[in-house]
C-alpha cells in the first residue's frame, strides 16, 4: 500500500504553511508600514528623485569710495552648460551650437565625446542675460542655462590694486575684494523645483530661501584723488624712464587713505594676459631701504632728548666721516650746520654725529612709535611689515646707518603714517582704508612741540634756497617734506646693485593746519635723474596741489592783498 508524503509526515506539511504565511504577513506587514505607518521614508526617497532644490545667486555688496562713486558693481550675466549625454544623440546641432557661441564646431564636438560619461560641463560663463537667452531659444536638447552674477570695476586699473579683484565664482581674490570677503559676498538663496529622472526641470514650485545681497562698503579712498595721483605717477615713469613706483596719501587727522596707486597697473576687467608682477599692491608689497626721508625722526629723536636744540650747530667738516672700515660722505662740502640746514642739506655726517650723541635707543623709540617697521593694522592681503631693527648693543656703524634710513627696511604706507604722525602734533591715528564717519582717538607718541619744530625745518626744506625740495612747491600753500635717494640691496646677495636706485619724497601740508600726508617712490629711474629732489619731488607738488584744491582746504600761502578772498574749509576742515 502507498502512502502519500503528506499524509505520511503531516507536521511537516503544516510546518511549511505556517512558515509561508509568516513570511506573507512579514511583506504585508511591511508594505502597510511604509505605505502608512512610515511613509515619510519612501517619500523622502521619492522627493529625492525628482524634488530639487536649485540655488539663487545672491548679488555680492557694492563697493564705493568715500564720495558713493562705484568702484566694485555687480552685473547679472549667464552660464550656460551642457549635459552631455543629451546633447550626443542630437550631434547634428553642434555645429548650430558653436556657431551660436562663436566657438570651433570641430573642438566643441571633441570636447563633448571626451566628456560622453558626464552630465554636466561648462559651455560658456559670463554671457549677458540677452546672449545667453538667445542661445537658449534655439532649444537644442542638453543645453542649460543658470543665472550669476558678475564683478565690473568702472575705475578699472586706477583702483585696481586697492579694490582688487574675485574669480569666476564671484569669490574675493585681491584686495578689498579678499580681505572684505565675507562682508561683501551674499547667502545664495533656494528654489524648490521638480525635475524628472534626466534632470529636466518640469515644475517650478517656490522659493524657500531667499537671497540675501551682501552688504556695501565705502572705501576711504576719494575717486578723484585716486585719479589724479595714477596719472602724475603715470607720467613719471614715462618721464624718467622708471621700472615702477608707488603713491600713498592719508588724511592726517582721520588716518584714512585717500589715494593709492601703484605703476605698472593692470586692468580687473581683462585679466586675459595678466603679468603677475603688476598685480602687486607695492604701496603695501614692497619693502625698500627709506634713505634720508627719515632723517626728519632722527631729529625728532635728538630735539625729545632736550640736548639738542634747533639751533645746535655741526660741524660737518670736510663732508665724510670715517667708521671703522665705512666712510660716510654727504653729496654737498661739509661745513657748520644746524638742525634746519642738515635737513635742507641731507647732511649723512651731521645726522651721523647726532646719532651718535644721543644713541640709537631715542632714534628707535621715535620711528617705532611713528609706525615704522611696524603692522598698520590695515588688514590688507599679504601687507609687508619690514623690519626695524634693534640690537641689544648699538654699534657705530648700524647707529649711523639707522639715523640716515639705511638697515631698515619699510613700507611706503607706513613712511606716509610716520609723516602723517609730525603732520599731527606728534599724535598717531590709526589707520583705514574704510571710510570713518568720526575721528578716531588718537594716541601722543611725540612731543606735540618737537613735532611743530621739525614740520618747520620740513618746510624750510621745500622753500628755502638750497632746500633740496623746491620742485616740491605748491603755488598758493606752504608745504613741507623730504626728499630721498636709496641705492637699491642686491636680492640672495649681499650689497646693492650698481647704478640702480629709488628715488622718494614724503612730505605733509599746507602747513597752517597740515591735513595731507604724501608719499612718492619710484623705482629705479634710468633717464639721467635719480635724486629724490629731481624725480619724486615734482610728483608730490602735482598732487598736492591738486589735492588740496579739490578737497577745498583754505590756501595759506597768498599774497596779502588776496588773504581775504581765502576758501573756507568745509565742514570744519572734514569733507
Amino acid at each position: 500500500m502507498i502512502r502519500l508524503p503528506g499524509v505520511q509526515y503531516p507536521w511537516r506539511f503544516r510546518l511549511v504553511l505556517v512558515v509561508l504565511a509568516v513570511l506573507v504577513a512579514a511583506i504585508a506587514w511591511r508594505i502597510v508600514d511604509l505605505q502608512v505607518v512610515d511613509r515619510d521614508f519612501l517619500q523622502s526617497h521619492g522627493d529625492a528623485r525628482s524634488l530639487r532644490h536649485i540655488p539663487i545667486p545672491a548679488h555680492r555688496g557694492l563697493i564705493t569710495d568715500r564720495n558713493g562713486e562705484p568702484l566694485a558693481v555687480s552685473t547679472p550675466v549667464m552660464t550656460l552648460w551642457a549635459n552631455p549625454k543629451e546633447l550626443l544623440p542630437a550631434a547634428g546641432r553642434i555645429p548650430e551650437l558653436a556657431a551660436l557661441l562663436g566657438l570651433e564646431p570641430r573642438a566643441l564636438v571633441q570636447r563633448i565625446e571626451q566628456n560622453a560619461r558626464r552630465e554636466f560641463i561648462y559651455l560658456m560663463r559670463g554671457l549677458t542675460p540677452e546672449q545667453g537667452q538667445a542661445v537658449l531659444e534655439y532649444r537644442i536638447p542638453g543645453v542649460y542655462g543658470v543665472e550669476e552674477f558678475r564683478r565690473f570695476y568702472p575705475a578699472g586699473e586706477v583702483t585696481a590694486h586697492v579694490v582688487g579683484f574675485t574669480d569666476i565664482d564671484d569669490k574675493g581674490r585681491e584686495g578689498v575684494e579678499l580681505a572684505f570677503d565675507e562682508w561683501l559676498a551674499g547667502v545664495p538663496g533656494k528654489r524648490q523645483v521638480l525635475k524628472d529622472r534626466r534632470g529636466k526641470l518640469i515644475k517650478d514650485i517656490q522659493v524657500t530661501q531667499n537671497a540675501k545681497s551682501g552688504k556695501a562698503l565705502a572705501l576711504s579712498i576719494d575717486l578723484r584723488l585716486q585719479y589724479l595721483a595714477h596719472r602724475e605717477l603715470r607720467n613719471a615713469l614715462q618721464e624718467f624712464g622708471a621700472k615702477a613706483g608707488s603713491l600713498v596719501m592719508l588724511d592726517v587727522k582721520s588716518g584714512e587713505v585717500l589715494a593709492m596707486v601703484n605703476q605698472p597697473t593692470y586692468n580687473p576687467n581683462n585679466r586675459r594676459n595678466l603679468n603677475p608682477q603688476a598685480m602687486r599692491n607695492r604701496a603695501m608689497i614692497d619693502v625698500f631701504e627709506p634713505g634720508s626721508t627719515v632723517k626728519p625722526f632722527s631729529i625728532a629723536a635728538a630735539l625729545g632728548t632736550g640736548r639738542w636744540k634747533p639751533e645746535s650747530t655741526v660741524d660737518t667738516h670736510p663732508g665724510s666721516l670715517r667708521i671703522g672700515r665705512y666712510t660716510i660722505r654727504d653729496v654737498s662740502r661739509g661745513g657748520v650746520l644746524d638742525l634746519t640746514q642738515i635737513l635742507m642739506k641731507s647732511s649723512n655726517v651731521g645726522i651721523s654725529k647726532i646719532a651718535f650723541d644721543i644713541g640709537a635707543e631715542p632714534i628707535y623709540a621715535v620711528m617705532q612709535q611713528a609706525g615704522l617697521g611696524q603692522d598698520t593694522g590695515l588688514g590688507f592681503p599679504g601687507e609687508r611689515v619690514g623690519n626695524l631693527p634693534n640690537h641689544r648693543k648699538w654699534p657705530q656703524a648700524e647707529t649711523a646707518t639707522l639715523a640716515y634710513g639705511y638697515g631698515l627696511s619699510v613700507t611706503a604706507v607706513q613712511l606716509a603714517h610716520a609723516y602723517a604722525v609730525l603732520a599731527n602734533e606728534g599724535k598717531n591715528v590709526p589707520l583705514s582704508m574704510v571710510r570713518q564717519d568720526r575721528l578716531p582717538q588718537p594716541v601722543q607718541v611725540m612731543d606735540a612741540a618737537v613735532a611743530k619744530q621739525v614740520l618747520q625745518m620740513l618746510q624750510a626744506v621745500v622753500e628755502e634756497p638750497g632746500g633740496g625740495g623746491a620742485r616740491a612747491k605748491v603755488p598758493g600753500y606752504h608745504v613741507g617734506g623730504k626728499s630721498g635717494t636709496a641705492r637699491k640691496a642686491a636680492v640672495g646677495s649681499k650689497g646693492y646693485v650698481d647704478k640702480a636706485y629709488r628715488s622718494f619724497f614724503a612730505g605733509v601740508g599746507p602747513m597752517d593746519n597740515p591735513r595731507i600726508a604724501t608719499v612718492v617712490m619710484i623705482d629705479e629711474p634710468s633717464n639721467g635723474a635719480y635724486y629724490g629732489g629731481l624725480v619724486s619731488a615734482p610728483v608730490f607738488g602735482k598732487v598736492m596741489a591738486g589735492a588740496l584744491r579739490l578737497m577745498n582746504i583754505a590756501p595759506d600761502n597768498l599774497p596779502a592783498e588776496a588773504q581775504p578772498q581765502k576758501l573756507a574749509q568745509v565742514n570744519g576742515g572734514r569733507f
